[in-house]
């Protein structure tokens, strides 16, 4: 029999992350005849392979529904026991404080930002410098909580990953959300989901240069004079000369963008986003001479 203790360290971060963010323990209806809950999680098919992911790490928990885009589990008297944390008397969804010291995987921050996270941009515009700065903010939608179960919740996030989450005001649900601002923290933050879960699907939220990229090409159409730059950080940084003409040699010959990416120690997208503005830039006209 499967039980929560019976899981993996690894297990259990993924499946309370999971239960925090997009999924959910059935209810027990009077009259029916199920004793035990239930697991499900509703998704996007654009996020599918993300969902097989979690099936695999709980391969005899959870499956895909044949029909519609759910990962569910059978009854199990496992979600009793969780549901009793989660769902207490039968209310809306609360966090587990009993549960906190269970979660101590660094997993758990990524499946929880995977499924209720977004990678926000914060911009500086400079009009007199002609000079625009976009900076990576991390927002945990989790406004389905009260305040004070989120400050819980940060408290131990801080504890044992020593990230300094703080509150953020909404005008829908509960009307908090954690947001991570601190430019060096949200780097290290971004490192650690793709080391984590490097789901090609999911990049968008976790590859600042990839997102990055196409900001500065939305703001280039926008403010076709100005200059798009990046907070910086040492895990983000402007490509060098020597970057460049590796780079460029490489290309010549014949090496593929993956590899060119391992040699630089850049990300894939970086290096083929890169590449196309140096083809852009090559075939604009030479400049009139002065």
């Amino acid at each position: 029999m499967i039980t929560f203790g019976s899981l993996t360290t690894y297990q259990q971060n993924v499946l309370l992350a999971s239960i925090l963010g997009d999924g959910e323990i059935t209810k027990l209806y009077k009259n029916s005849r199920r004793i035990n809950r239930s697991y499900r999680e509703h998704y996007s098919k654009e996020q599918e392979d993300y969902r097989m992911w979690k099936c695999a790490v709980l391969p005899e928990l959870l499956y895909k529904r044949q029909k519609g885009n759910y990962i569910v589990s059978k009854s199990l008297e496992m979600f009793n026991y969780l549901s009793d944390h989660f769902y207490p008397e039968n209310t809306d969804k609360r966090i587990p404080v009993q549960l906190l010291r269970y979660i101590s995987h660094p997993i758990f921050i990524a499946v929880l930002y995977l499924d209720d996270g977004s990678l926000c941009i914060s911009r500086r515009i400079n009009h007199h410098k002609k000079k625009i700065t976009l900076s990576p903010v991390i927002a945990l939608y989790l406004q389905c909580f009260e305040e004070e179960e989120l400050i819980l919740l940060k408290k131990h996030i801080k504890e044992i990953f020593d990230y300094d989450l703080v509150l953020s005001k909404r005008k829908d649900g509960k009307g908090t959300i954690l947001k991570l601002q601190k430019t060096a923290e949200v780097y290290q933050f971004l490192k650690l989901i793709g080391t984590e879960i490097n789901l090609e699907s999911m990049r968008y939220k976790f590859d600042w240069e990839y997102r990055f990229i196409k900001e500065r090409q939305r703001y280039r159409s926008l403010y076709p004079d100005y200059e798009v730059t990046s907070a910086h950080s040492n895990n983000f940084r402007p490509y060098t000369a020597n970057e460049i003409e590796t780079m460029m040699a490489l290309k010549q010959k014949g090496e593929t963008d993956a590899k060119i990416a391992q040699t630089l120690d850049r990300s894939y997208w970086s290096v083929v986003y890169k590449l196309a503005e140096l083809r852009k830039a090559k075939r604009r006209p030479p400049k009139k001479p002065s």
